[in-house]
């Protein structure tokens, strides 16, 4: 069980920890490593099963930190849900690679909900929708190439 909580209990429930507020898509946190840069990284999640709560988002310019530590995210923000999708999107990143987490937050409690046994309730995803079992992709699979003036990514989201 406690691999669980490493890996889903930290840097997932950060995807949605900005969600406080209506309008909230309009926020975003940005990192020194992030800001100033003129690439935008547009994610669209698929597969929500539900409308309510946000899905966040983080992202991270390289493996420290990753997906745990979102002081180490370049960006991160939570976004509105429409239909079964959400599309969120990260402006003034510099070109480059980045790590990429989601997370639907479906009672918008700021956390990755789990079951007694320590899986997760909520759906969660990963750049390149890499194949997950009992723990986050490395870093590098999950990695996208963001490129000037824009990228755009998909990622389907997980439910256990």
């Amino acid at each position: 069980m406690a691999f669980f909580k490493k890996v889903f209990g930290g840097a997932l429930l950060l995807a949605a920890a900005s969600a406080t507020a209506p309008g909230f898509a309009q926020s975003q946190a940005l990192g020194p490593l992030a800001a100033g840069g003129e690439c935008t990284l547009t994610v669209h999640v698929t597969g929500v099963r539900n409308h309510r709560g946000v899905v966040g988002g983080a992202v991270f310019a390289s493996s420290a930190g990753w997906p745990e530590d979102e002081t180490k995210a370049v960006a991160h923000a939570p976004f509105p849900i429409e239909g079964s999708t959400a599309t969120l999107t990260f402006p003034h990143l510099a070109p480059g690679r980045y790590g990429v987490v989601v997370l639907h937050d479906e009672n918008s409690n700021k956390k990755l909900d789990r079951n007694f046994l320590g899986i997760p309730k909520e759906g969660f995803g990963f750049g390149n929708n890499p194949r997950v079992l009992l723990s986050a992709p490395p870093f590098d699979r999950a990695a996208i190439d963001v490129r000037c003036p824009s990228t755009e990514t998909e990622i389907a989201l997980i439910y256990k």
